[in-house]
This record gives C-alpha cells, sequence and structure tokens, in this order.
C-alpha cells in the first residue's frame, strides 16, 4: 500500500521535557509544518538545519491486530493518532521504546509514528537502524503467529532530524505550523526536546521546511552525543545494552503500567529497585586522540587506576560512556595503544531528572 494512503498529515510530538532552547508554540497553537511562511520572520539566515538520516530506516506495520501485536514486544504504551478536528483527519503521534530480548536486553530501538486508522485497521511506522531493518522484521515476524498483521519496508519515506540552527539562534527560529501535506509526518522528537523534530517525507525535506539549510550529518551526531542521547546498534550494541542504564526511562521510552511484553521481567524489577549503579553519561574527550578514534569497549580509569566503565562509541571528540554513577566526579582517563592518555570529562544533562543531578 502506497505511505501516501496512509499518511494524512503533519503529527505533534509527544510532551515532555520543557525546550532545551526554549523554543515553545504561542498559547493554543499546535506546532507543526510551515511550508511557504518565510514572510512570518524577517530575519535572514537560516533558523533550521535539516539533516537527512541515511542510517534510519522505516518498518510499516498494519493490520487489525497491529496494536497488541506491538504492545507485546515494545517497552513503551503506542503512540495512537489524535482525535479528528471537525472535517481534518485525525493527527498521527510519536513515541519511543525498545524491543528486548528475553533475557531483558535492547535489541532494538525505535521510533513509533502512530497513523490515522485506514479501513479501520490500526497502522504504526517503526523507525529503526538501517543496519537492523531485516533482523528486526525477521524478529517481529517470530511473533506474528496467526495474528493479521502485515509487517513491510517502507522505502519510499526518508527520514530527516531538523534542529534549530544553533542554540543560540533557537529563540528567533521560524515556527513550524501544523498543517496535513500528503505524505508527510512532522513531529517533534518523543526522547527529549533536545533533540528537535523528526520529519519522514516522500520529497525533500528543505522544501518543506522555511529558513531550512541543509546540515553536515557529524554536527547532528555531536549534538546527540552532547545531550547524552544514544541511537542505534552503535550506541546500544543488540544484546549488551540494558534499557534503564540506557536511559530509557528518561527518553520516555518505558511505561511501568502497561501489560506484558518480551524481557519486561528484569527491567520491571530494576526499576521497583530503584537501584541503577552504571548509566551511559555523554563524555568529552582531551589530548591526543588515535587517528582511528577511541574504540568501542575501551575501559575509563579514574586516576587510581580502578575501572570506572567502558567507552561506548561518539563521533570526535565526544561520546557515550557506560559508567558507574559514584564515579563520575573525579578525574577520568582512557589509555590509548599509541601508549598515550585521553582525558575522560563527564557530563549531566540538563535535562536529565534532579534527582540523578
Amino acid at each position: 500500500m502506497a505511505a501516501a494512503a496512509l499518511l494524512r498529515g503533519a503529527v505533534p510530538g509527544r510532551g515532555g521535557p520543557a525546550w532545551c532552547w526554549r523554543l515553545r508554540a504561542a498559547p493554543g497553537r499546535r506546532l507543526a509544518q510551515s511550508a511557504g511562511r518565510q514572510g512570518d520572520d524577517p530575519g535572514g539566515g537560516a533558523a533550521w538545519a535539516c539533516f537527512p538520516l541515511a542510517e534510519r530506516a522505516l518498518l510499516r506495520v498494519r493490520g487489525p491486530d497491529s496494536a497488541p501485536f506491538l504492545l507485546g514486544l515494545l517497552t513503551n504504551e503506542l503512540p495512537l493518532p489524535g482525535p479528528a478536528a471537525g472535517a481534518a483527519p485525525p493527527l498521527a503521534r510519536a513515541g519511543y521504546a525498545h524491543v528486548l530480548s528475553a533475557q531483558g536486553r535492547t535489541l532494538y530501538d525505535v521510533l513509533l509514528y502512530g497513523l490515522p486508522e485506514l479501513d479501520e485497521a490500526p497502522a504504526f511506522l517503526l523507525e529503526c537502524d538501517s543496519a537492523v531493518l531485516g533482523a528486526l522484521q525477521g524478529h517481529l515476524a517470530l511473533y506474528k503467529i496467526r495474528r493479521k498483521v502485515k509487517v513491510e519496508p517502507c522505502p519510499e519515506l526518508r527520514v530527516w532530524a531538523v534542529l534549530p540552527s544553533s542554540p543560540e539562534d533557537a529563540g528567533g527560529a521560524v515556527p513550524l505550523w501544523e498543517q496535513a501535506n500528503g505524505a508527510t509526518i512532522l513531529t517533534r522528537d518523543p526522547r527529549t526536546a533536545c533533540m528537535g523534530w523528526r520529519l519522514l517525507t516522500q520529497e525533500e525535506g528543505l522544501a518543506l521546511v522555511p529558513r531550512g539549510q541543509l546540515g553536515d550529518l557529524r554536527d547532528y551526531h555531536r549534538h546527540r552525543y552532547r545531550q547524552g542521547v544514544p541511537e542505534g546498534i552503535r550506541d546500544l550494541p543488540p544484546g549488551v545494552a540494558l534499557p534503564l542504564e540506557s536511559n530509557l526511562a528518561f527518553m520516555n521510552g518505558v511505561s511501568f503500567t502497561k501489560g506484558c511484553y518480551i524481557g519486561q521481567e528484569l527491567t520491571a524489577r530494576t526499576h521497583h529497585m530503584g537501584v541503577i549503579r552504571k548509566r551511559l553519561f555523554p563524555v568529552q574527550l582531551s589530548g591526543p586522540l588515535p587517528a582511528s578514534g577511541i574504540t568501542p569497549g575501551t575501559t575509563v580509569l579514574m586516576e587510581s587506576g580502578q575501572v570506572a566503565g567502558k567507552y561506548r562509541a561518539g563521533q570526535g571528540d565526544v561520546g557515550l560512556a557506560l559508567l558507574r554513577s559514584e564515579k563520575i566526579r573525579g578525574p577520568l582517563h582512557i589509555r590509548t595503544s599509541e601508549s598515550g592518555q585521553v582525558a575522560v570529562t563527564v557530563s549531566v544533562p540538563d535535562w536529565w531528572p534532579m534527582a540523578t543531578k
């Protein structure tokens, strides 16, 4: 089925933390698409940086049983479409979740897009790392057993990230106003407001964003690492990463009140015990870096030589490390293969809950 038949307009994101860059809609207005409104801001220059994410891909899941089917596999509730306003079609919603192994470890991180029902059959899009698109489709097929569900790739849509051109300019960025536009979804990133917007479209993304400019993908990943947001299999190795250590709860990605799902037991027990000794933290590296970068899994050491954790992944001098929370305050370092030493500075993102700071 063509994507245009399933996607009927823009979508607002879920609620969540306040904008890190103080970007807000006027009271009573819904944030979303604003093509053709360049005149709203007389200032020059680009307001938005648009990043085509070729490393992200989409699966379409549709059919009468698609909602209960996905609920049994995902850590979160489903983002169901919002009610229609007058003659307008219902609005899609976005959410975030992990697919877990039976042992409770993360297999895939997904952004979810709930679409308006077509012929009374719910439909969803699952955004995932393109390297595991086939693996995720195969994993879903294992659990489909007699359910009226169809799982298929959705190659006709491209995934874009949309961020204010710079944090300093965000307050003056052209607002994105909601409007229906065929096979296009525009929604705030459901993980945290600091990650801006997600745009799914068959068209050229720059044409849909007023005063948008094409961004350097490295800048998107550097921003993501500075904010402590993991994405894809480099940051969340399948079968290795634990969801709560990966800050899934901070990113609105897990429900502790929904029904059972694969891998729930360990996650629920860890949550109710209230003890998470290690977390993924954003880190800044300083010192002579190896030409090939820091190898994932490299040990992070305290000044005394005690192990504080492991480096997970990064972009240049910024990245993520899985560290013991009680050991992040002191001087940390990584020993490189060239017998050098790289200093590691840990930060706690502003959007994390106060209890973690």
